[in-house]
């Protein structure tokens, strides 16, 4: 099946089977691989990218479904949100292993592109669902109130 897609700003024509995760797409078809595997059930957030501004899991967003959308990927990131959660992260060091970063970047960019000034208790319910096996969840908590300070300023 061929389709038209939409990623950072850019239309791309791919060709896909009905069913294929957006992901694979990513990955494989358009080799932008800042997009992590990590479960497949979208249950880790690794694979977290936006669909019309809103973060999703393309693990489990289908191909056929995302033709008419704006798609964008880590590489994509631009905003102000985007800008402070990079410096953010590497003013804090918060990455150990690294595999799960793009999608905790993605997370926190969307958490302070909807609230620039979010409580403690706001920052753990949205990142809730993104896993790290490394366990920097204090480190990433601390980055997004650094994020949401670098915003302010």
């Amino acid at each position: 099946m061929a389709i038209s897609l939409k990623l950072n700003g850019q239309t791309h024509k791919v060709d896909a089977e009905p069913g294929t995760p957006l992901l694979w797409v990513i990955r494989d078809e358009l080799k932008l691989t800042g997009t992590k595997f990590g479960c497949g059930v979208a249950s880790c957030g690794a694979c977290t990218v936006y669909l019309d501004g809103e973060p999703v899991r393309s693990c489990q967003t289908f191909i056929e479904d995302v033709e008419d959308s704006e798609i964008t990927t880590i590489e994509g990131l631009k905003s102000t949100p985007a800008q402070a959660v990079q410096q953010a992260w590497t003013e804090l060091d918060v990455v150990q292993c690294g595999y799960c970063q793009s999608g905790q970047i993605m997370s926190a960019v969307g958490l302070l592109s909807e609230n620039a000034k979010p409580t403690l208790e706001e920052i753990d319910d949205y990142m809730d669902g993104n896993a790290c096996r490394c366990a920097t969840y204090q480190r990433i908590r601390s980055a997004i109130v650094r994020a949401s300070e670098i915003m302010e300023a």
